[in-house]
């Protein structure tokens, strides 16, 4: 069991919330998540990381392919139902889900979503690691704001900037290292948003 200053330490992360789903043999499963990231600059490879109880993790394994919807502000309905194990509620909820024509779940008017073709699978301790390059995307509602979560603070929505406009921490650097005499070449420092 975790220690319970380490949990509320780990609990204090706020990440983006994603609907994760797969289909095999005509079944159709999906699960909320916020444990996918992007984990690559030089092509688009993605992690998600999957509990093998869940329902949805046997049909990832078998079609070898996944879908992430990210969840846009507004849908914490869609986050809140896939939390829990479909089972659960019967499956009821279809509503929230559209079939791409590869026969794989998305999430209904989210941010954006994306289809993965799986690569290599890690196992860890409860979880296992599908490392998947994202080979067809489908732009949704990319203005929306999207949801987040943390286990200590819970559903959030993103929203306000949390640098004046204007004001570049990146520029203030490069005068200070100019001011020291050093030679500050802008094009080798990343913009930051």
């Amino acid at each position: 069991m975790i220690d319970q200053t380490i949990k509320r330490s780990l609990g204090q992360m706020m990440k983006g919330v994603q609907l994760v789903g797969s289909a095999h043999d005509g079944v159709v499963r999906a699960y909320c998540s916020h444990w996918v990231c992007q984990v690559s600059f030089d092509e688009p490879i993605v992690m998600a990381s999957v509990s093998p109880k869940h329902d949805t993790y046997p049909l990832m394994l078998a079609a070898g392919q996944f879908t992430v919807s990210v969840l846009a502000g507004d849908q914490v309905d869609v986050g809140q139902y896939f939390s829990y194990p479909g089972r659960k509620f019967r499956y009821i909820a279809d509503e929230y889900l559209e079939l791409l024509p590869s026969g794989l779940p998305v999430a209904r008017d989210c941010v954006a979503w994306l289809r993965c073709e799986t690569f290599e699978v890690k196992p860890m301790a409860d979880h296992e690691l599908f490392f998947a390059r994202v080979v067809e995307v489908g732009p949704g509602r990319l203005k929306e704001p999207p949801l987040l979560y943390s286990s200590r603070l819970g559903w959030r929505i993103t929203g306000d900037r949390a640098r004046e406009p204007g004001y570049s921490v990146r520029d203030k650097l490069l005068d200070r290292l100019s001011a020291a005499g050093f030679d500050s070449d802008p094009d080798e420092v990343p913009e930051a948003d």
